[in-house]
């Protein structure tokens, strides 16, 4: 069994997640910025199996597209033709960067290192491999 890879795509960075091999645990993996998002998957999935990827799907609150639903479309397309074997999932993203702000926050989190944007998209990114599974199993 291959681990499951959660995407969370911004315009300029993306947080990412992965469950361990048995896909019951997420860990955050490093953010990275958006230009360099392809590199670091295709090297990731040189050095591990990946079952399937999880797409964070950008919508507002009354379920029309985001602004960055577009390009997040766009990343997903081209993910899919170099990928065309591993299976994508969608799963709703609204409220992760809240949600992982205020995880940070309750866990006691200094405020200096919940000011860094790059983790609150790694913790948004473990959040939507979190609901997927949730919703997988």
């Amino acid at each position: 069994m291959g681990r499951i890879l959660a995407i969370d795509y911004g315009k300029k960075r993306v947080g990412l997640a992965v469950t361990d091999p048995l896909q019951l645990i997420c860990t955050g993996l490093p953010t990275v910025p958006t230009n360099d998002v392809f590199a670091f998957i295709k090297n990731y999935l040189a050095q591990e199996e990946v079952d399937s990827f999880v797409i964070g799907e950008s919508k507002n609150l009354d379920n029309t597209k985001s602004q960055v639903a577009e390009a997040i479309e766009e990343f997903a397309e081209k993910l899919n033709r170099l990928y065309p074997s591993i299976p994508m999932h969608w799963v709703d993203e609204r409220f992760t960067s809240k949600m992982a702000k205020q995880s940070m926050l309750m866990s006691g989190m200094k405020k200096k290192k919940r000011q860094q944007k790059e983790i609150v998209d790694e913790i948004s990114a473990t959040l939507i491999l979190q609901t997927y599974l949730q919703k997988t199993q």
